[in-house]
C-alpha cells in the first residue's frame, strides 16, 4: 500500500511544493529575512542592517523569496519595503502539517 504522500497527482504535486519551499526557507539569511519581516514591513535599508550583510546580498534573498511569494514589496520614493505574504506562508505552514502532522504534547508528569 502506498503512503498517503504518493497516492496521487495532487499529494505529489504538493510535496515538491513542500519540498521547494523547504529549499527556499533552508537558506540561513533567507529564514533570518522571514523571521525579521514577521514583526511588520521593513526597509531592505533595515533589513541589509539587521543581517550584516552587504546590501546586494541582501537583495539577492529578498528577490528568491518575492519569487517563490513568499514575501511582498512596495515602492516608496527611493526605498523598497518588504512584508511577509502571510497567507502563502499559511498555505506552506498547512502543507507541512499535512505531511507532519503535529502531536499532542504527553502530559507532564507530576512530581510525587
Amino acid at each position: 500500500m502506498k503512503p498517503k504522500c504518493c497516492k496521487n497527482k495532487k499529494s505529489a504535486d504538493e510535496l515538491l511544493k513542500t519540498a521547494e519551499f523547504l529549499k527556499i526557507i533552508a537558506e540561513e539569511n533567507r529564514l533570518k529575512i522571514l523571521c525579521i519581516l514577521r514583526d511588520g514591513e521593513k526597509c531592505v535599508c533595515d533589513i541589509w542592517q539587521y543581517l550584516e550583510l552587504p546590501q546586494n546580498l541582501t537583495s539577492h534573498h529578498l528577490k528568491i523569496l518575492k519569487d517563490f511569494d513568499l514575501i511582498s514589496s512596495k515602492k516608496d520614493g527611493l526605498k523598497v519595503f518588504y512584508s511577509l505574504n502571510k497567507n502563502i506562508i499559511s498555505k506552506y505552514s498547512k502543507l507541512l502539517n499535512k505531511f507532519f502532522p503535529p502531536k499532542a504534547d504527553p502530559p507532564l508528569a507530576e512530581n510525587s
